[in-house]
This record gives structure tokens, C-alpha cells and sequence, in this order.
């Protein structure tokens, strides 16, 4: 596929500066750019990178730096550029309609208008699927559960009895929802499970990435507020209550009943200990170890973590680390001379 870089420029409402003639038929990062394709710059600290870049042009914001090639100037550069990436390689539309015969499907399951089941997919008893869901191969959905309209579970997404997915949530690959909580109480010294009763609740428009697990309660519902995005290999223990809206990045651990507001913010690694609460638009820095609550608005760093300054004067301590040993040392030396010159001072007067 070729398209003028005028063509494009129309496509995505920018105003070019360059030959609009420039012929294009492809687009990709800068560093992977090749000849007659075009590129992306948000920062101007990528100008530098763009004169070593093969691309033929470039989208920049409007007070990007002039640049050595055609540019398209635009005033969201990444939602211009999936414009461009999606003319280029448009997504590949699911040619499956219904429900495949090597599906597995409950009597007593209902299916919304609309939902396509691929192969080797299992629903069990009384489970009610809503319109236009699709269900990928190897998707287990265990007795009772419950998804609203729109719902897409990627390959071998396990959904045990009783979950409830809101209408177009979206989970991806391998990841299980509603698996026993870790909670085990010790009896004639062995450790005994306890209860295992309760269930998880996902609201509306959540994303769940591959292979994150959220356990169900204990009694109730382990919750995950509407519009919430999780990323890949986080962990949601049992009893857990997730707000509205939460970014919640790879790896992250959140200990059991946890409860977190609204737009809280979570970077990878991050560890919360049981029973605690993150307030409203908190942020989490990366492998931040979360102790006790944390306010609303307010951004935690370190382990344990800490408002953002004070870790960073906590830091600044320990940088100063080896001066103040260097220090310590330099006065111990001049205690000891001086007890050495008092004690022979002493010595002399007496005699």
C-alpha cells in the first residue's frame, strides 16, 4: 500500500510542511523506521534521533523544532499516528461467527445475540452471557458466572463460579479470576484452608492483562471499580476493593482487603501490605512497599514508602553515607590523640 503524504496529512486534520507528493507506505517507531516511511517525534529531544532515522517524514506536535524532513504537525501526535499505524495495517477483523460446534456449552447457559464461542471453549451451568461477547478458545467459565454486553476474554482466560464481568471489560490471556484467597488458619499443626465463600465482581470497561490473577473474598466480593486498567502479572488478593479508574501496572502485589479511591496509581512493582487504604489519585512509585494508608493526592516512593519528599531527603542521606563514615573516623583519630596528649600532660604536672 503507497499513500502521498499529503493523503495522510488530510487523514489525520495536520498541516503539512514538505513535499506533499513524498510517497509512504508504511510507518513505524523512529528507531525502526525504514525508507518511505513515516515516524513519530513527541519530544524534541528526539530531533537527533530523527536526522540518524531512515524515515522519509515525521509526525510532531505544533511547537515541535524544525526538523531535516517533510513533517506532519498535529495536535495529538499519538492519536494521529494509530491513525496512520491502523491505515497502514488495519486490525483483522474475527471471521467467526456464532458459536463453534467444538465448544462446550451448558443447557442451561445463556448466550446473548451476537456472541461468538471459539473452539474448545467451556461454559458451565447457568451461565449468562451478554450481546456481542466474544469467548476465545480455551476459555473455561465455571457455573453461575455472569458477563455483561460486549465482554472479550482472550485464549484461556479462567473465570471461576460466580464471577460477574461488566459490559466491555476486557480480559487478556492466561489470566484466572475468582481463585481461592491465601488464607489458611493453623489446627493440630497443619494448616487448614478457610472459608473460600465469596466471589469477584469487575465493573465496567476494565481491562485485566495476561496472566494477572484476582482472588475471590472470603465471604462477599473481591470488587474492581468501572474503568479500572490492570496490567500483566499482578497479583489481587482476597477481599480486596479496587475504585474507579485505578492505573495499575505489571507485577504489582496488593495484599488481602486492601481498599483503594479513585485514579490511584500504581508502577510496576509495587507491593501494598493487607488491610490498608490508597486515597484518591494517589501515586505509587515503582516498588514502592506500602505500609499503612496512604492520603489522598499524595505520591509514595521508597521501601517502606514515604511521601515523595522525604524520601528524596532520606536519600540525599544516604548519598552523604560514606563522607559521614570518612568524618567519624577523621574525630575519632583526634579524640584518641587528645586523650593521649591530656594523659601525658597530666603525667608531667605530677611529676
Amino acid at each position: 500500500m503507497s499513500v502521498s503524504l499529503g493523503e495522510l496529512a488530510r487523514l489525520v486534520n495536520g498541516q503539512l510542511q514538505g513535499d506533499a507528493s513524498v510517497e509512504i507506505h508504511g510507518a513505524d517507531t523512529i528507531r525502526d523506521a525504514q525508507p518511505g516511511y513515516v515516524t513519530l517525534a513527541d519530544n524534541p529531544k528526539l530531533a537527533e534521533k530523527l536526522s540518524e532515522s531512515a524515515a522519509a517524514a515525521v509526525l510532531v506536535p505544533r511547537d515541535f523544532p524544525p526538523v531535516g524532513i517533510p513533517c506532519i504537525t498535529v495536535a495529538n501526535v499519538h492519536e494521529a499516528f494509530a491513525t496512520i499505524v491502523a491505515f497502514f495495517r488495519p486490525p483483522q477483523e474475527d471471521r467467526s461467527v456464532g458459536v463453534s460446534t467444538l465448544a462446550v456449552i451448558s443447557p442451561s447457559a445463556r448466550l446473548g445475540p451476537g456472541t461468538v464461542v471459539h473452539p474448545l471453549a467451556v461454559i458451565a451451568d447457568h451461565v449468562e452471557v451478554g450481546a456481542g461477547c466474544v469467548i476465545h478458545s480455551g476459555v473455561r467459565i465455571m457455573t453461575g458466572c455472569r458477563l455483561g454486553d460486549g465482554v472479550i476474554l482472550f485464549p484461556n482466560v479462567v473465570l471461576y463460579e460466580h464471577t460477574v464481568v461488566g459490559a466491555r471489560s476486557l480480559i487478556h490471556a492466561g489470566a484466572v479470576i475468582g481463585a481461592y484467597g491465601f488464607g489458611y488458619t493453623t489446627v493440630d499443626g497443619q494448616h487448614r484452608r478457610s472459608a473460600q465463600l465469596g466471589y469477584v465482581v469487575i465493573g465496567e470497561d476494565v481491562e485485566i492483562g495476561a496472566c494477572t490473577t484476582i482472588d475471590r473474598g472470603t465471604y462477599g466480593a473481591t470488587a474492581i471499580g468501572d474503568g479500572t486498567k490492570i496490567d500483566n502479572q499482578v497479583m489481587v488478593a482476597h477481599n480486596c476493593r479496587i475504585g474507579r479508574h485505578n492505573m495499575i501496572c505489571s507485577q504489582v502485589g496488593i495484599a488481602g482487603s486492601t481498599t483503594t479511591g479513585d485514579y490511584v496509581v500504581m508502577a510496576g512493582q509495587v507491593g501494598v501490605r493487607d488491610h490498608v487504604h490508597i486515597g484518591s489519585r494517589a501515586v505509587l512509585g515503582a516498588r514502592a512497599g506500602v505500609m499503612g494508608d496512604v492520603p489522598d493526592g499524595e505520591a509514595y516512593v521508597g521501601l517502606p514508602a514515604t511521601p515523595e519528599r522525604q524520601q528524596a531527603l532520606i536519600q540525599a542521606s544516604l548519598a552523604r553515607l560514606p563522607e559521614l563514615r570518612k568524618q567519624i573516623k577523621e574525630l575519632q583519630r583526634t579524640i584518641e590523640r587528645l586523650d593521649k596528649e591530656s594523659g601525658t600532660f597530666a603525667q608531667t604536672e605530677s611529676t
